[in-house]
């Protein structure tokens, strides 16, 4: 797999989350207000960019949102490489925990990689969201 993770600029990471994950609104949807203050990652295969995500830490915490691969890109194990970054950089921060509001449908994929649901669900324009958490010791 001829793949780079780097830091992406907030920018870069909102035109795969429009496409992705809310195509039919205007932009500003997908932006978060606490962006500037995040850390945000790109998968490139290649030279292009197909899969994002954005974390945030706080403390001894991170968590970790609107995490995105282009449709046609997935499948392909990118999203997979992504987050084993993502959970490796949490760790070299020293990180205590990791989290995400994880859509109830793609809860498996996290399970995957160590993330557990924590029991908190809640309900955003007709998708369900569960929090899911990995606790690092």
């Amino acid at each position: 797999m001829n793949v780079k993770i780097q830091a992406i600029s907030k920018e870069q990471a909102w035109e795969i989350r429009h496409v992705v994950m809310w195509p039919e609104r205007e932009l500003e949807y997908i932006q978060l207000k606490d962006d500037d203050k995040g850390l945000h990652y790109g998968l490139y295969s290649g030279n292009k960019l197909v899969s994002v995500v954005s974390s945030f830490e706080r403390d001894t915490e991170m968590q970790f949102r609107k995490f995105a691969t282009l449709q046609e890109e997935q499948g392909k194990g990118y999203g997979s490489e992504l987050l084993h970054f993502l959970l490796n950089e949490a760790q070299k921060r020293g990180v205590k925990r990791i989290w995400c509001n994880a859509r109830k449908e793609k809860t498996p994929f996290y399970q995957k990689f160590g993330l557990v649901e924590t029991g908190q669900c809640f309900q955003r324009d007709q998708k369900k969201y569960m929090v899911m958490e990995k606790v690092f010791y």
